[in-house]
């Protein structure tokens, strides 16, 4: 079925829909407009500097999700050791930091 939005799946029988640009334009979107909003957060000057510093990181946060389930496919089945991976990462990093502010502090 040539120009179909349905493809074959490895399973003889079974179709899956084609996701198609539209979730990808959308995750785009989203994360430019996280990154204007921060960028004018951090324009003006006016804004209380905590209030700010929380901002970004909650943005950064979601920026990381957007990447990873939109760019990244980490969404779809079959990314449990990628995932597994990363998050091992994000704990062994978190872990030194935390070290290293107490090794410096005391």
């Amino acid at each position: 079925m040539a120009g179909s939005e349905y493809s074959e799946s490895p399973k003889p029988g079974k179709r899956y829909r084609h996701e198609g640009p539209r979730k990808h334009i959308i995750a785009y979107f989203f994360s430019i407009l996280l990154t204007l909003i921060a960028f004018a957060t951090v324009i003006a000057g006016e804004i209380n500097t905590s209030f700010v510093y929380i901002l970004l990181i909650v943005m950064a946060i979601l920026q990381v999700i957007i990447q990873m389930s939109f760019w990244m496919h980490m969404k779809d089945r079959g990314h449990l050791f990628p995932i597994i991976g990363i998050l091992g990462g994000v704990f062994v990093a978190f872990t030194l930091v935390v070290t290293a502010e107490y090794w410096t502090w005391w």
